[in-house]
């Protein structure tokens, strides 16, 4: 009997030993083409919110952590689009901390000079049906910000139509979209302000510069 338990367990170590192994190496075969899958769906969703013809870099290479309230709680990644050599814009992570089911985070692509590139919604829990309209899979809603200027902190046109602004609520959910346009408009302002600090600024960690 004990002969035959030690047996089995060699056998059951020896096969967990070669399932590690195997498990190793495909890790090591596939986390490149993983890692270049990743930077390609990040550089697509960026274009998304920061057109393509704006810049000639690849913002990937220049990503900065910034704390900054304007963003919303805890750092946030910006990544610096440049053109022949000189920032002209940022696509920022921000967060909408007063949305109806709790934080939505975003992505504003915006450059130096009040202008919105995009926005796209990365990431929320709103009721599904309502809330979840600024999302692109299921309204363009979200679309309705590209190329809006910000006329300063005091633009009464940035609120959805309800509060006396020029974007659409949603029916039977107004703090929805009333939540992503005032975090938009937040970050769009900050943007004008970053160009004195991307210098002071850290690197992101584990990000080439």
């Amino acid at each position: 009997m004990l002969q035959t338990l030690r047996k089995h367990g060699v056998t059951l170590a020896v096969f967990a030993a070669l399932t590690t192994g195997l498990t190793a190496v495909v890790n090591a075969l596939t986390q490149g083409t993983i890692a270049r899958q990743n930077a390609a769906q990040q550089q697509a969703l960026f274009n998304e919110v920061y057109p393509a013809s704006g810049y000639d870099n690849n913002p990937q290479q220049r990503c900065l952590l910034a704390t900054a309230p304007q963003l919303g709680q805890g750092q946030h990644r910006i990544y610096v689009a440049t053109l022949k050599g000189n920032p002209v814009g940022v696509v920022m992570e921000a967060t909408a901390p007063d949305g109806y089911s709790g934080a939505i985070h975003i992505l504003v692509g915006a450059d130096f000079h009040g202008t919105v590139q995009g926005v796209r919604v990365t990431e929320h829990h709103e009721t599904p049906g309502l809330g979840d309209k600024i999302e692109l899979r299921v309204s363009d809603w979200i679309r309705h910000f590209a190329g809006q200027i910000i006329n300063g902190p005091q633009d009464k046109n940035w609120a959805v139509k309800k509060d006396g602004g020029q974007f659409d609520q949603f029916t039977g959910a107004t703090i929805t979209p009333r939540a992503v346009v005032n975090a938009v408009k937040r970050a769009g302002l900050y943007a004008e302000t970053l160009p004195d600090q991307l210098d002071q600024l850290p690197a992101c960690q584990g990000d080439n510069q």
